[in-house]
């Protein structure tokens, strides 16, 4: 089984890639999504959250508040510790329990989604490196264009990932997304092939 872990600045297009990759038949482990299941209303995750932030890191309906949670985090390096301190170990235990499901099934090609493996120092744990890049300013306009968020919140949010040369640097294969969606389906597809010449 080939471990490959999936990673991307805000924007980049990861998910996309993600998503076509399991498409072509790979075992996906998105780590934001079990990041969002860890918060749930209910967990522990979320008691450990407001804890440390208080109550107004909540929705009306008793959910987490991830836009407010991001405006407080994003911008202090300290708190951002405190946040990460409370979830990853949380995600790196489901993560385990996934990966162990994913061996019982004999997939081939197990891809791990980690936004933040270059910053957390994580490339040792997978067999290859796939990153997929988009130039900083187009980024901006499809974070700020698809999800609504302020232009300066998207740079802020950038600021507090690894720079583009840094996730490069880290890179076995790097999908270059700054074209079409139908170029982005076409590198993916060659990436598809590659990975299963390296899958045991």
């Amino acid at each position: 089984m080939l471990k490959v872990g999936l990673t991307g600045g805000i924007g980049s297009g990861k998910s996309a890639v993600s998503a076509a990759l399991a498409g072509y038949g790979a075992v996906v482990v998105d780590a934001d999504a079990i990041a969002r299941e860890v918060v749930e209303p209910g967990t522990p995750g979320l008691s450990e959250i407001i804890a440390e932030f208080g109550e107004g890191v909540l929705t009306p309906d008793g959910r987490l508040d991830r836009p407010r949670l991001g405006e407080l985090v994003f911008a202090d390096e300290a708190r951002l510790a405190r946040l990460n301190a409370i979830v990853h170990p949380k995600v790196g235990e489901r993560s385990g329990r996934l990966m162990e499901e994913a061996v019982a099934s004999d997939a081939e090609v197990v891809v791990y989604d980690v936004p933040l493996l270059v910053e957390n120092g994580l490339e040792s744990l997978y067999d290859v490196v796939v990153v997929v890049d988009t130039p900083d300013e187009v980024r901006v306009e499809r974070v700020s264009g698809d999800r609504g968020m302020p232009r300066e919140q998207v740079r802020a949010r950038m600021a507090a990932q690894a720079d583009r040369e840094t996730r490069l640097a880290a890179a076995d294969f790097v999908v270059d997304n700054s074209g079409t969606r139908e170029d982005l389906s076409d590198r993916v597809a060659e990436l598809w092939r590659e990975l299963l010449e390296r899958a045991p």
